[in-house]
């Protein structure tokens, strides 16, 4: 139980299962109900990990003249906004989040799993507290099976009220209720992924539709071009001045850049519909409006969390934290299995042969019970269902190690994500000023005769190839930023007890 321990967890040493003496055994049944004992490990919370675990944090990155290119600012220890998608300034982008939130199925089903989860709490509860029923009847019997014979058949009435309570001695009912709670905190941190998985789901998907409809449009501009090139060597090859050869090659040219409008239309469909898909609604409905790459504004201003607020934020390691904790309480189950379980009942009622003679003088009956149960010889099977329950312990701590591992390396791949996105930003705008440049230069050259037609198409080329690295760049920019956010947990906090909240048990 090494791993178990570093993972934040006490775990006394096994409790030898009692021996009781007959003069001795009431009154120290009493003690330990009283005392409320529970076996098995106590459950803490793994410690955070150190401060320097983030790799280091620029001050900011830098910026290029184009949109979308300002530089960014990282600010330590700054919470994420609730609404962060709201940082990119664009409204149509939070009709989207807003719609998705309230429309999505995936909501409805993690709201649903953690309302059971509540539900799942008052039950767990009831067992701590008496079972009371009570019971109405009447019997038709015969005097043989009364013990009497030659009595003629008769009939008994009864009304009976009875109370069962199994003595917590060992825990087992606390245990259970501490699974059951954990179980509820691992659906509201579910829940929460899920609140945040959609509205990141939805910004990037936006970006990339704004990314597509960006290229299409540079895409049918450059074929715009190819097409009065072609028209231009036509009229020469009229003239004279130029060959069959350049007209195809021209033709060629501008074939190839109509091909490349068919599959950026089917990437933007079907971007369309997954956007339908996220917020609730069949891609044949109306769905959302259009959002323009230039009408989305980049976030300056970045928070970057502390490994201590990252570790509680994070829906993925709450989630973990919840599966270890459940792990933990389920050792306590099993271990208080293999101790004595004592249940205390009773009984009053009243037996009549008329029902109105029912709790009349002489008619009542009542019983007390004390029922001690000791699991003797099960075959091993108690012990093998601790010892199954220690090892899904110990998988439950390396399953938190691992989802903390993952966390902290996408806080990091997204933080310099974005420190070189930047970089290549500036680059690719630099890119495309000196394609435009070329590209001019030699259209003026081939209008004068100084050039051929075959270093115009490359320049168009070029500059084509320039401009949708552009877009890219400035997608994968905005992408990236809505990674960050994701990878810092988003800004619910969520209340953990939410599911807690369930009232005192109800009597059924």
């Amino acid at each position: 139980m090494e791993s178990a321990r570093t993972a934040g967890l006490r775990l006394p040493a096994p409790l030898p299962v009692p021996r009781f003496r007959r003069s001795a055994s009431l009154p120290l049944l009493l003690a330990l109900a009283a005392g409320g004992c529970a076996v098995g490990p106590d459950f803490r919370a793994p410690a955070a990990p150190p401060a320097d675990a983030l790799v280091a944090v620029p001050a900011a990155t830098v910026s290029a003249p184009v949109p979308t290119g300002d530089a960014q600012r990282f600010l330590s220890d700054q919470p994420v906004p609730a609404q962060w998608w709201r940082s990119f300034g664009n409204a149509e982008l939070d009709r989207r989040v807003e719609r998705a939130l309230a429309n999505s199925p995936n909501v409805d089903s993690a709201e649903a799993a953690l309302r059971q989860a509540a539900e799942g709490i008052r039950g767990a509860r009831g067992a701590l507290l008496p079972a009371v029923d009570a019971g109405l009847g009447a019997t038709r019997q015969n005097g043989l099976a009364a013990g009497q014979a030659g009595i003629s058949p008769f009939t008994v009435h009864h009304a009976t009220a009875r109370i069962g309570y199994t003595l917590d001695l060992f825990g087992g009912v606390r245990r259970g209720i501490e699974a059951q709670s954990a179980r509820a905190d691992l659906a509201a941190a579910r829940l929460l992924g899920t609140y945040l998985s959609l509205a990141v789901n939805v910004v990037t998907t936006s970006v990339r539709e704004a990314s597509l409809r960006a290229q299409i449009a540079a895409t049918e501009e450059i074929v715009e071009v190819y097409g009065e090139q072609l028209a231009l060597v036509d009229r020469q090859y009229e003239i004279g001045a130029k060959s069959q050869a350049d007209v195809l090659l021209a033709r060629s040219e501008r074939a190839s850049a109509t091909a490349q409008l068919p599959p950026l239309r089917k990437a933007l469909a079907q971007t369309r519909t997954q956007l339908a898909v996220y917020l609730g609604e069949l891609p044949g409905e109306a769905g959302p409006g259009t959002i323009e790459l230039d009408a989305l504004r980049l976030p300056q201003d970045l928070p970057v969390a502390l490994p201590s607020t990252l570790v509680r934020v994070r829906p993925d390691i709450r989630i973990a934290e919840a599966e270890l904790h459940r792990a933990s309480a389920e050792v306590g189950i099993a271990t208080a299995n293999l101790f004595p379980n004592l249940t205390l009942t009773g009984s009053y009622g009243s037996q009549a042969a008329r029902s109105g003679d029912l709790f009349g003088s002489g008619s009542e009956a009542w019983s007390l019970g004390l029922n001690l149960l000791q699991p003797v010889f099960r075959g091993g099977s108690l012990r093998a269902q601790k010892r199954a329950a220690e090892a899904g312990l110990d998988q439950a701590a390396a399953d938190y190690r691992q989802t903390v591992l993952t966390a902290f390396q996408n806080v990091a791949d997204s933080l310099q994500a974005l420190e070189l996105d930047a970089e290549s930003l500036a680059a690719q705008a630099a890119a495309v000023e000196a394609a435009r440049a070329s590209r001019g230069l030699v259209e003026v050259q081939f209008r004068e005769g100084a050039t051929s037609q075959l270093q115009v198409l490359d320049a168009t080329r070029q500059f084509q190839q320039a401009r949708i690295a552009l877009i890219q760049a400035r997608a994968a920019r905005l992408t990236d930023t809505a990674a960050l956010y994701a990878a810092l947990g988003g800004g619910w906090r969520g209340d953990m007890d939410v599911a807690r909240a369930a009232s005192a048990p109800e009597s059924n």
